[in-house]
């Protein structure tokens, strides 16, 4: 029999605390090492009805099964690769595969299904999970649903879910499991001793330069990959004999090293001590890997090298070097990977990761969510000011730690009912776009106005029509200037320069002595240019501008329009408008 760990008693206790007055599919969110299988023999046992609980791979079904059997409780497997098929038991633990294609009265009075690792789950579709959950909820419309993970983003996808424990909005898309009802971060786990703690040595020696990648349809291409890696052919020998180095001389037990595609894994064994190493492959037979498996762990040998196929269900706790050669496409990935050494053992303090990428993914950093708009931008707090909701968005921060520029657009708070658990977004827009038609605030990359339907202007649309038209002049901003300036009545104004490389310059004048003018200034000019708009505080002289100039961003583009003999400027685009 266990014993719950306090967090793992605040999972369950969420769940049905959750259940008890509403029936959406929910997640629990539990790092690598944190004891799902606990945490679903607990709700299986506790649970009225029957419950079902899938998984992907044989070993997470023998697993959860096992966990629930140490209770002292009686459950059955549903699963052809583990050579059982029970049906008459309160829990029943199957692989997906196996209970996709069980007969039809095998579905019968279940009132909990539970799936772990449940970002596998596709949000629509004929898939094997939309068909076992549609089949029992057409013989019990009040099924309970339950998905755990580790990792509740999915690439190409997003977050899984839509709303988190708190009410923060993840994600404005429809998704089949609506809210995350506990979630624990992996920091908590490390700071309270129940994972090693991770010593991260960035680019140990060398690193390969995987900056030119870019995510397509949720993840980088293999054959760029592969031709990156061609192309620095001769920096994997110096990582190896770095990773061999960093092992042998600090007495290091178990290493796994992630290589970027097969060729590339292949080459990393050529490397490796002779008789020291094993590969796994994603083609490898399921018995030959199974014993690679099993004589890693019983430490036959030292290096475990593999591509994508030991990222989850895979327990080694004497792994003490994760040595990572692939690129990430997110922190998610990235500490799932990470996870794979932080399994506590007796015989290890700490569990090196050594990272070959030079792609600076975070531990401990949260999942952003959106793309990341420059390499170098950071995760950051940003609280809204209209709900004080803390969000993380990509930006930049200065040395002491202050927010210097953020990239958010919405902000991702909302309002629980502490009754019903309905959730109200805070739908405060940092920046937006605004509706010719209602006045509607919209997301800056808006095609139509959410309230009155209305087409708006897309930004690269207007580019391209002002770039064919005689009558005006598009202008790629380098350097921006303010300067204090008079009239000749003598009134100062402020005058506003965009320069391009080339020393060229658009110019706009503001007044700051009549109130229309100082109104068309803080809404026209300041909403867009400030690096942080939610400060966005009226600004009543050319003294206050010139004095906080630093606040303000350049646009990518200023769009410029012939009058008369001069240029004026009548439109800007910035860079988030633009597609990437």
């Amino acid at each position: 029999m266990y014993q719950l760990r306090s967090y793992q008693q605040e999972a369950v206790k969420s769940v049905i605390a959750f259940f008890r007055k509403r029936q959406e599919p929910v997640v629990v969110v539990l790092p690598t090492g944190a004891g799902k299988s606990l945490v679903i023999a607990e709700l299986a046992r506790v649970a009225r009805g029957r419950v079902l609980v899938l998984a992907h791979v044989k070993e997470l079904v023998e697993q959860n099964f096992e966990k629930y059997k140490s209770y002292g409780l009686s459950a059955g497997i549903f699963s052809a690769s583990l050579g059982k098929k029970d049906r008459e038991h309160k829990a029943i633990f199957g692989s997906v595969q196996s209970v996709a294609r069980a007969s039809d009265d095998f579905f019968e009075n279940f009132s909990l299904l539970v799936i772990d690792e449940c970002h596998r789950v596709a949000e629509e579709g004929s898939t094997q999970y939309q068909e076992v959950i549609k089949k029992l909820q057409d013989r019990n419309p009040g099924l309970f649903i339950l998905g755990l993970t580790a990792t509740p983003y999915r690439l190409g996808l997003g977050w899984i879910y839509e709303y988190s424990q708190q009410g923060e909005l993840k994600t404005d898309k429809k998704r089949f499991f609506k809210r995350c009802v506990y979630e624990l971060p992996l920091s908590y786990m490390v700071k309270n001793n129940f994972l090693t703690n991770p010593v991260k040595v960035d680019i140990p020696v060398t690193s390969y330069d995987f900056s030119a990648l870019e995510i397509k349809e949720g993840t980088y291409s293999t054959g760029e990959i592969e031709d990156i890696l061609k192309s620095q052919k001769r920096l994997t020998p110096l990582i190896i004999d770095n990773i061999v180095d960093i092992t042998e001389r600090y007495h290091r037990r178990g290493v796994m090293i992630f290589s970027a595609s097969v060729r590339h894994a292949e080459e990393i064994m050529g490397y490796l001590p002779s008789g020291q190493a094993a590969l796994v492959l994603g083609d490898t037979d399921l018995k030959d890997r199974a014993a690679i498996v099993n004589n890693f762990k019983a430490r036959k040998f030292k290096y475990l090298v593999n591509v994508s196929v030991l990222t989850t269900g895979f327990d080694a706790p004497h792994v003490d070097v994760i040595a990572i050669l692939r690129p990430t496409e997110s922190n998610s990935l990235y500490q799932q990977i990470v996870g794979r050494g932080l399994r506590l053992s007796a015989e290890k303090k700490d569990c090196y990761v050594l990272d070959y990428t030079g792609m600076g993914h975070d531990i401990f950093s949260p999942e952003v969510g959106e793309k990341r708009p420059a390499s170098d931008t950071q995760p950051v707090l940003v609280p809204c000011p209209q709900c004080a909701h803390d969000n993380y968005f990509w930006g930049y921060a200065d040395d002491d730690g202050h927010v210097v520029e953020h990239f958010g657009r919405k902000c991702k708070g909302a309002i629980q009912d502490p009754d019903t658990l309905e959730i109200t977004p805070c739908g405060f827009r940092f920046r937006f776009k605004l509706c010719h038609a209602c006045d509607a605030e919209n997301d800056i990359t808006a095609r139509e106005c959410e309230r009155c339907n209305a087409v708006l202007i897309d930004a690269e649309a207007k580019l391209k029509q002002a770039k064919l038209s005689k009558n005006s002049h598009v202008l790629r901003p380098d350097k921006i200037t303010f300067e204090e300036r008079q009239d000749k009545n003598f009134n100062p104004y402020l005058e506003i320069r965009y320069y391009d490389v080339d020393a060229k310059y658009l110019g706009e004048a503001h007044f700051f002595s009549y109130a229309s003018s100082l109104q068309k200034f803080n809404i026209n000019f300041l909403r867009s240019h400030l690096r942080r708009p939610e400060l966005a505080n009226e600004f009543r002289s050319v003294q206050d501008v010139i004095k906080y100039q630093k606040l303000f961003r350049l646009p990518a583009y200023v769009i410029a329009r012939k009058q008369d003999k001069f240029w004026k400027i009548t439109e800007k685009v910035f860079a988030e408008e633009l597609k990437r």
